[in-house]
């Protein structure tokens, strides 16, 4: 058993596991900021120029019946589809890539670039001839 601890704390400590480790909690709190950024700061003024629309309140209740409000439906335990919420979701998953995207491409550019291997050098038509006579005069 010490064998399979020992194993699965090397496993743990491994620098791969805490990178990723580290990566889903910035990732996780990098996402809150993106939604709070298109809830609060990207929608409204997109709501307000197509007419005053708050798009986390646009649904569609499926049981037939007509609610004044998105809370009015979920009180009433109405089923809905919360189209607006997808919209500003789309929307902000939209931003997310986009950024992530961004600093992909920023770190690829400052990672060195690994040395490339240099080329032998070309010999002359005159060495390539010399060496084909050496060959033959070796075989004969």
């Amino acid at each position: 058993m010490k064998g399979f601890i020992g194993e699965f704390k090397e496993f743990l400590i491994k620098g791969n596991v805490m990178d990723m480790a580290v990566g889903f909690i910035f990732g996780a709190a990098f996402s809150t900021v993106v939604k709070s950024l298109v809830n609060n700061i990207i929608m409204p003024p997109i709501g307000m120029l197509m007419g005053k629309v708050d798009f986390s309140k646009l649904f569609v209740a499926l049981d037939g019946k007509s609610y004044a409000t998105l809370e009015a439906a979920e009180k009433a335990n109405a089923p809905i589809i919360k189209y607006g919420v997808f919209i500003n979701d789309v929307i902000g998953f939209v931003i997310l890539g986009f950024v992530i995207f961004m600093m992909i491409k920023t770190v690829n550019k400052l990672k060195r670039e690994e040395p490339k291997e240099e080329e032998a050098p070309k010999k002359s038509d005159e060495v390539v001839l010399l060496e084909e006579i050496r060959d033959a005069l070796k075989n004969s």
